[in-house]
């Protein structure tokens, strides 16, 4: 389904069936008070967004070191591959729903239902922030304990009052603190209102770095040498480019005609790089296009050339990243990979990369246009906070580790 069209939905029927659930619970524990249980099989739901697979990660890893439980965890099927990424949860603890028509949705979440009570679901994370959809799930799963984000006295979405932890989330607050804000609740010695009233550190959001032996990264080396034979490791230095970002929010891409500049700079700058084009199987036409344009043998299309399992893989024989604000750049955090992420309709304050990361951001006073209380949907047809960012910033910014002396 469009973007637009499950916006619709969400809207339209999550606001009705987000009430009536409400009202059947509110029954139901009225004649069958709630019985206290210590978390011990934990679902997070998490649909939309690859990047936030990532930056939950360490609430996830919070959750099993600290309350010792199962996790599992439900996402939409085409995002499942960004899971394993991490490795934080085992493959088939994970449930997948398809969101290809109305029909497969329901579908899947009637099969959601029964696998929660097969698999004894005792506490639900909501991970989301403004989807009724995940309300929906969290509310009819059979969890004692069902924890998320909860407007209190803001004017945010209405999404029903089916939470036993009701969290406060925190606008000013890195989205991966939040995060673990959700598993703080159900740590906390004793009822709090609003959850959670913890101090959160830096130190609590870091991520483990995946390790890999010489024979993989030499195969990921025959890779590229596939698409450019005369590619040698010990002559060459890689550098990523990924031009692109979902169709959830458009407004992210920097405009293509300054990404073909910013690659006839970096060709000239350095003899010894070779420029790859990165992105999915429905971006290979885009990036040929660029390819085209920059006119050079150095600069090749990687698009679909590798799977999103096999990118950390990439990432750690290469040089660095230039990507828009998408998930590439939080993926890439799970590697030492210097990444230059695109800021525009987002801020990294709130979704900045977990990793070795600089954020290039204009910073203008309409800026983020998108959060949790408009649906993460903008009014903008024309991003002049991508436009404002430059060729030459970009530029500069990357220029350090472009010089022959530099050694990552």
């Amino acid at each position: 389904m469009k973007v637009d069209t499950m916006r619709a939905v969400d809207r339209h029927v999550g606001i009705p069936l987000t009430f009536l659930l409400t009202q059947l619970l509110r029954l139901k524990e009225l004649f069958l008070p709630r019985p206290q249980s210590k978390p011990k099989r934990i679902l997070f739901i998490e649909l939309s967004e690859m990047g936030s697979t990532i930056l939950a990660d360490p609430a996830l890893r919070k959750a099993r070191n600290m309350l010792g439980a199962e996790l599992f965890f439900v996402i939409f099927a085409r995002n499942r591959a960004s899971l394993d990424l991490t490795g934080t949860i085992p493959p088939k603890n994970v449930f997948t729903l398809r969101e290809t028509s109305l029909f497969t949705l329901a579908w899947d979440t009637l099969r959601f239902l029964r696998w929660t009570r097969q698999q004894s679901i005792d506490t639900v994370i909501d991970l989301e922030l403004f989807s009724r959809f995940t309300a929906l799930l969290t509310g009819a799963s059979g969890a004692v304990n069902r924890v998320g984000f909860h407007r209190f006295c803001g004017e945010g979405l209405y999404r029903g009052e089916m939470l036993t932890h009701r969290v406060a989330y925190n606008p000013h607050l890195h989205i991966a603190k939040n995060f673990i804000a959700l598993v703080n609740s159900l740590l906390a010695a004793e009822p709090e209102l609003p959850y959670s009233k913890q101090l959160i550190s830096d130190e609590e959001i870091t991520l483990p770095q995946v390790q890999f032996t010489a024979t993989e990264l030499d195969g990921m080396r025959r890779r590229v040498a596939e698409r450019y034979p005369d590619y040698n490791p010990t002559r060459h230095r890689l550098v990523l480019i990924n031009p692109n970002a979902s169709e959830m929010l458009p407004q992210r891409r920097w405009m293509p005609e300054r990404y073909v500049e910013l690659i006839r700079r970096i060709l000239a700058a350095a003899p010894d790089a070779l420029v790859l084009i990165t992105g999915a199987a429905t971006e290979k036409e885009e990036a040929a296009e660029k390819c085209r344009q920059v006119n050079n043998l150095r600069c090749l299309n990687f698009a679909a050339a590798v799977r999103l399992a096999e990118l950390p893989l990439l990432y750690s024989i290469s040089l660095l990243m230039v990507t828009n604000d998408s998930g590439p750049g939080h993926f890439s955090s799970i590697t030492s990979l210097p990444s230059f992420v695109l800021f525009g309709p987002e801020t990294p304050k709130l979704y900045g990369s977990l990793g070795n990361s600089t954020s290039i951001f204009a910073g203008l006073a309409c800026s983020p246009c998108v959060s949790a209380a408009n649906h993460r949907k903008t009014p903008c047809i024309d991003n002049k906070c991508l436009q404002a960012i430059t060729v030459e910033q970009v530029f500069a910014a990357i220029a350090p580790l472009l010089s022959a002396d530099y050694v990552r």
